[in-house]
């Protein structure tokens, strides 16, 4: 009878609540009918669709268990991307709005369904989008029955092919005349902890050790257009049959020369298995039926959904029958939480020190979201710095509003309390020195769903904003929080708020120094 619930119905009711539409919610709460709830299991089964395009591999093929922390040693190599040319593009066509931003997506996006492409047949797993960078695992478990280095040339190669595809975007035309995309690549082979973290709330996938960081480091030291392998990856690739001819580079690193044939370079390694699980096939499409099968849908989505910050699954949720997110050129308040201390410490911890120091980077993870999400922000994801992890959060770009400073300032300073008062693990019978330095700026960005429209992507926030909040985070001592001028203009006349002036610095991708302060609360009188 259309108006009166099954009791299973009741049952999932608030678990649907943060997986349908308001409308479909509503609708299939009034009229629990066969009809209605086909639309809720055929909205449920593209929702699972796309969460599964939106983290890593690892997760979507076993899901994790959300009240337990999974983590593990895994071997291979590791590769960073960085982008060069997105802010001069981004300016461009900001100025022309949102058919700009359409535009700018379309490149963008045209950019990494190649990458991505040349990375699936090249054997790689793409971990995450970092803005305009990309991380890629190669896995050594992969050729465990011959060559234990050939990892290190797959990842090689897959890096030459993607250089060689950055041509198509070497002159691309805008109304201030023709723009460039160019691309560094760095690639280190190493052993690393990769762990599933959080809280049933929110979960984020990470790595964490010294491998992580020497290949960002890597990537960091080497140049535009070239592939730039680290000594540990230089030593295996030697020893393996692979030839490649090298150029010395700063660092202890290696630059890979590019005189290989067409025919030599080839198009692919490997090809891997398509990311998609097989849609559930629905047999009986009684309510009863129905609603089995929509709970089993559920139990499969959550774990999923945990890894997005709930205000961006929401607009999935929203979004999710026209299977696009339109993009957008907000003015937000961005940052970067630098955490040091704790992902590197695995490397010299005893294995019985291993699991208390994953649960503390758990710990810390779940309590900086709740932080975040109190101050209406979005814990964006952790990404990785040549020191320690990095956070990346931001506020205001899905609703903004001129309070975003001020709640971006109030969350960072409750961040920065909370881990300070975490109780240190221990490595080698000694507490490890857990710190943070913080960057936060305020000004326009590009929010976009980035990747491939169809297959591997995630919502994500680009332009120079962010880069400015990463590049005062790497200048920001322990446990400072640095803020541009547009953050400290936005704050001032706030008591509660204390913006100390450190004047000018120059910083990469600025043409003249920028003023910048140090955020504290205003001393008590």
């Amino acid at each position: 009878m259309a108006g009166v619930s099954s009791p299973k119905l009741i049952e999932i009711e608030r678990q649907l609540r943060a997986l349908l539409p308001a409308d479909l919610y509503a609708r299939v709460w009034i009229d629990p009918s066969a009809d209605m709830l086909m639309r809720v299991f055929e909205h449920l089964r593209t929702l699972q669709h796309i969460l599964v395009d939106y983290v890593p591999r690892e997760v979507s093929h076993q899901l994790p268990q959300l009240h337990q922390v999974r983590y593990g040693w895994q071997q291979g190599s590791l590769m960073f991307t960085d982008l060069a040319g997105f802010t001069p593009l981004f300016e461009a066509k900001a100025a022309e709005g949102r058919a700009g931003a359409e535009a700018l997506l379309t490149l963008i996006n045209d950019y990494f369904a190649q990458m991505i492409e040349i990375i699936s047949k090249s054997g790689g797993n793409l971990l995450e989008f970092t803005g305009d960078a990309l991380l890629v695992q190669f896995h050594q478990e992969r050729h465990s029955h011959g060559d234990k280095d050939a990892e290190v040339a797959q990842a090689v190669y897959a890096g030459l092919r993607m250089q060689r595809a950055m041509e198509q975007f070497t002159a691309i035309a805008t109304p201030q005349g023709s723009r460039a995309l160019k691309m560094r690549v760095g690639i280190h082979a190493g052993r690393f902890v990769a762990a599933d973290i959080g809280s049933p709330m929110r979960m984020g996938h990470v790595l964490m050790g010294r491998a992580v960081q020497r290949a960002k480091q890597t990537e960091g030291a080497g140049k535009v257009g070239q592939v730039c392998l680290s000594q540990t990856g230089c030593d295996r690739i030697l020893s393996g049959p692979n030839r490649f001819r090298l150029a010395p580079n700063q660092a202890d690193n290696w630059l890979i020369i590019d005189d290989l044939s067409p025919e030599s370079l080839g198009e692919y390694d490997i090809t891997l298995t398509r990311r998609r699980a097989a849609s559930p096939m629905l047999f009986d499409r009684s309510v009863s039926g129905l609603l089995s099968e929509i709970q089993t849908s559920i139990h499969s989505i959550e774990p999923l959904a945990s890894y997005l910050p709930r205000a961006v699954l929401q607009l999935l949720v929203n979004t999710a029958a026209a299977r696009r997110i339109p993009p957008s050129f907000p003015v937000a308040a961005v940052a970067f939480v630098n955490l040091m201390g704790l992902p590197e410490a695995v490397d010299d911890a005893q294995p019985e020190e291993t699991d208390a120091i994953v649960t503390c980077f758990s710990h810390a993870f779940a309590l900086i979201n709740g932080a975040v999400e109190l101050h209406d922000g979005i814990l964006q994801k952790v990404t990785y710095h040549s020191v320690g992890s990095e956070i990346l959060i931001h506020f205001g770009v899905l609703n903004p509003d001129p309070s975003d400073p001020r709640r971006a300032a109030a969350a960072l300073l409750a961040i920065r309390d909370c881990i300070a008062s975490l109780p240190p693990p221990t490595v080698q019978g000694q507490p490890i020195r857990l710190t943070c330095r913080t960057g936060l700026t305020y000004g326009p960005l590009f929010a976009a769903e980035i990747g491939e429209p169809r297959g591997r992507r995630e919502f994500n926030v680009l332009g120079d904003t962010v880069n400015t909040a990463a590049r005062l985070m790497s200048r920001a001592t322990e446990n400072q929080i640095l803020i541009d001028d547009a953050t400290a203009t936005a704050l001032k006349g706030q008591p509660q708020y204390h913006c100390q002036s450190l004047g000018s610095i120059a910083l990469k991708g600025k043409s003249r120094p920028q003023p910048i302060y140090a955020l504290n609360p205003m001393p008590q009188t």
